[in-house]
């Protein structure tokens, strides 16, 4: 008499299935540490200053800058102004560090980009405005 052995796969799909489970386990832990413990450190915070920048209507030529503050205006500690065309001011830095403070572009016969720049005091720097104008 011969003997019959019988074919059982239930057994195969535990073990894969656990094996499947720990490997996602092991995937998603190192994700998340990944994350909390690589990312977090270059997360650069985002200053809240408000400045505009508007061309005149007057027919002047003249591009006008100005500091509407914000929650962060306490924390600048330079404001740096550059444009494509006309005159700058030689020490925006320190005529634009007050609410309401003003700065004129002169001789900006034609479209300028300009790009209003803020250093704070922890020594990082942000594009506060920018635009042609």
């Amino acid at each position: 008499m011969g003997h019959k052995f019988t074919k059982n796969d239930e057994a195969v799909s535990a073990v894969i299935g656990v094996i499947l489970m720990v490997a996602i386990t092991v995937i998603l832990a190192a994700v998340m540490a990944a994350f909390v413990f690589g990312m977090g450190s270059s997360i650069k915070k985002t200053y809240i200053v408000v400045y505009t920048i508007e061309r005149s209507n007057s027919g002047e030529n003249r591009i006008i800058i100005t500091n509407y503050g914000g929650p962060d205006v306490a924390k600048l500690s330079g404001v740096y102004v550059t444009s494509t065309i006309g005159t700058v001011p030689a020490n925006p830095q320190a005529e634009l560090l007050t609410v309401g403070d003003t700065i004129s572009i002169t001789d900006a016969t034609s479209t300028a980009h300009v790009v209003v720049t803020g250093k704070f005091k922890d020594g990082t720097s942000q594009v506060l405005s920018a635009g042609d104008y």
